[in-house]
């Protein structure tokens, strides 16, 4: 009885781990998006939620032509995904180009106003264009065994997640630091000047960032919308205010740091949903962010700039 207890207790405790690193995974990507802008031009992007549910919707309505033309299997998933991070990445670069880009120079609360400004008017656009409410999405992850523990299975959705995350995160990390791209980036960020000045167009690298983060914003709704099965035009709210939160608590500007961010966010409220209730999901998600913040201000793994007066 004692055993069986265990046994029960140690695969409970798997599961919810395997939530959190899923849940914690789509963090990370809509984190990188917030950690990457701020890191180059130190501008919270509030819309960057907005595009990530701009993601979902398009794969939905691509998934939707594609199955009434006879369609069907993982090549619509595969079309409805590719053409979500072109069309959001091409949402995230006009974003940048109306709202962020005349404000380059104006005090730091007006891009800040315009961002928010931008999130409320993609979500009200999404709504009166599509519907205010819930809509299902198709499954296109395959649901198949990957891992036996016992009477316990391990899906195919939540790999596929952590497997696409882990390849995504992965190319990321080499484009920033072994391409030219990324080194430009790398540059711009550190210093604009001095970037200008050695024929770096820092006006192109701000705008490849917005892209970027667009585009792996796209991935994580796609993803998350078809493993969940129903989006709706707020889910870029909620889901952004948690991959903000996640950036500031590993680091804002640092692409580790929103790693990490995220992946503890959806940790803890796996484990607070898991160990006591759903209803406490959010507050043990902040009260570790206020918590990390008096501790450590710059984050886990932020750096704290020092400001020469």
């Amino acid at each position: 009885m004692i055993s069986e207890n265990f046994t029960d207790s140690i695969l409970y405790f798997i599961e919810l781990l395997l939530g959190g690193l899923t849940r914690g995974s789509i963090y990370a990507l809509i984190a990188l998006g917030y950690t990457m802008v701020y890191g180059i031009i130190e501008l919270i992007n509030f819309a960057h939620g907005e595009i990530y549910m701009l993601g979902a919707f398009t794969a939905l309505i691509i998934s939707g032509i594609m199955t009434m033309n006879g369609y069907a299997g993982m090549s619509v998933f595969f079309t409805a995904m590719l053409v979500a991070i072109v069309y959001s990445s091409a949402y995230g670069y006009t974003l940048e180009k109306i709202a962020y880009k005349p404000l380059r120079n104006a005090p730091r609360l007006s891009p800040l106003i315009s961002a928010i400004g931008m999130s409320i008017f993609l979500q009200n656009y999404v709504m009166l264009a599509q519907t205010s409410d819930f809509m299902p999405f198709p499954s296109f992850l395959p649901d198949f065994e990957c891992l036996s523990l016992i009477d316990y299975m391990i899906g195919g959705p939540e790999l596929i997640i952590l497997i696409t995350t882990i390849l995504v995160m992965i190319c990321l990390t080499i484009l920033i630091k072994y391409t030219r791209i990324g080194k430009a980036m790398r540059a711009t960020a550190q210093d604009k000047k001095m970037a200008m000045l050695v024929g770096i167009d820092i006006n192109r690298m701000i705008s490849a960032t917005f892209v970027i983060g667009s585009a792996l914003a796209a991935i994580a709704g796609v993803l998350i919308a078809t493993h969940v099965g129903q989006i709706n035009f707020y889910i870029g709210f909620i889901a952004g205010i948690k991959a903000f939160t996640a950036a500031v608590l590993g680091g804002i500007g640092s692409i580790p740091g929103a790693v990490l961010g995220g992946l503890i966010l959806g940790l803890t409220e796996s484990f607070a949903t898991g160990y006591v209730s759903s209803d406490y999901e959010d507050v043990f998600a902040f009260a570790l962010l206020v918590l990390i913040l008096i501790v450590r201000p710059s984050g886990l793994i932020g750096r704290t700039e020092i400001q020469k007066v």
